[in-house]
């Protein structure tokens, strides 16, 4: 395998990213960590909405569909061929283990193929290094990733270690939008539904309740679902677009509570945003807007770069890369993957 020079590493890797962890499809040529030259994503919402939900065999067989013509896609926009790519990488976890599979097996053939490096990319750390392709950013930082299978709050103490300062002990923020949506009957994924519906609802109309007050930086949305669902069920008539700006006022309201709360304990001064839910309007502009009041420091992502994407594996692999080295040859899809561990 080609050796990549000290000359070339500092002057940037261009990476092809593909990822594949759940229900888009992705691939993407980044260029120095941070110069985004494509990012290609298809969606397969239309194929799991009538279900309400992502089922992984209909996930699986549509990335081995389309994923050859979306690696194709982002060499063209790109305008690279595979002798200016140096090093290939692949999610390979957490996810659905079918969907990652594919991708992690497209990836390692296109490396072995090319006879370039490949390295395997934490999905979840991922998203974390969403922010970077905009912001320049150096920890220590807390970030609150938030998406339909993980909410975690995490102390960014320096890239490769981690500390977790809170997580959901049942729904993640984003399995619980979709949960109240699928019973308002208003469709898949819920977390952009209920967004567009808030905007003319009333978020003072219901006080839903605020799961585990106090100093604890945990999160609970099992039961702010159930608190949803019982209210519509005594009250038919509701307003729709109440319920909708009433819980998503809610889980905004621990979020951003929780997080602010994390960066003073470990005493950051900045916080950021990453994954699907980090999209969401109310989120972004109530954590912007009280960390300006706290005095501190916050980034977003563009939510391009929110929802799933190979762009933000590319710039976790870019620095992983140049850290640690390729992954061992016999890497495997891990869908449980942890994202805690320090290196």
């Amino acid at each position: 395998m080609d050796s990549i020079t000290n000359e070339k590493a500092s002057e940037g890797l261009t990476v092809l990213a593909i990822e594949t962890s759940c229900d888009e499809t992705s691939a993407s040529v980044l260029s120095g960590g941070t110069t985004v030259l494509s990012n290609v994503v298809y969606s397969q919402i239309e194929s799991h909405e009538k279900f309400g939900g992502v089922v992984p065999e209909v996930a699986s067989r549509s990335h081995l569909q389309i994923a050859p013509k979306i690696v194709s896609d982002a060499l063209i926009q790109a305008q690279v061929g595979q002798d200016e790519i140096d090093l290939v990488a692949a999610t390979n976890g957490p996810g659905l283990i079918g969907p990652l599979l594919v991708g992690l097996s497209i990836g390692k053939s296109l490396a072995a193929t090319w006879d370039k490096p490949f390295i395997g990319v934490n999905h979840v750390e991922g998203h974390m290094f969403a922010v970077s392709l905009e912001h320049q950013l150096e920890p220590p930082f807390v970030i609150l990733l938030v998406a339909g299978g993980h909410t975690q709050i995490v102390h960014v103490k320096k890239y490769g270690d981690y500390e977790v300062l809170g997580s959901t002990i049942d729904d993640a923020a984003g399995e619980a939008y979709d949960k109240v949506a699928r019973y308002l009957g208003l469709g898949y994924p819920g977390g952009p539904i209920i967004d567009r519906l808030a905007a003319d609802g009333d978020p003072t109309k219901v006080r839903f309740p605020r799961a585990m007050p106090g100093d604890n930086l945990n999160f609970s949305f099992s039961g702010l679902k159930t608190a949803v669902i019982n209210y519509v069920r005594k009250n038919p008539n509701v307003e729709v677009a109440d319920i909708a700006a009433s819980f998503q006022e809610a889980v905004a309201d621990v979020l951003v509570t929780k997080t602010l709360r994390a960066a003073k304990s470990v005493g950051v001064e900045t916080v950021c945003l990453g994954g699907g839910v980090a999209a969401n309007s109310l989120l972004r502009s109530t954590l912007s807007a009280q960390s300006a009041d706290q005095g501190l420091s916050c980034h977003l992502p563009a939510r391009e770069y929110c929802t799933d994407n190979a762009a933000m594996i590319a710039a976790a692999a870019t620095w992983r890369f140049n850290n640690f080295g390729p992954s061992p040859d016999d890497v495997g899809a891990n869908p449980s993957a942890s994202f805690a561990a320090s290196e």
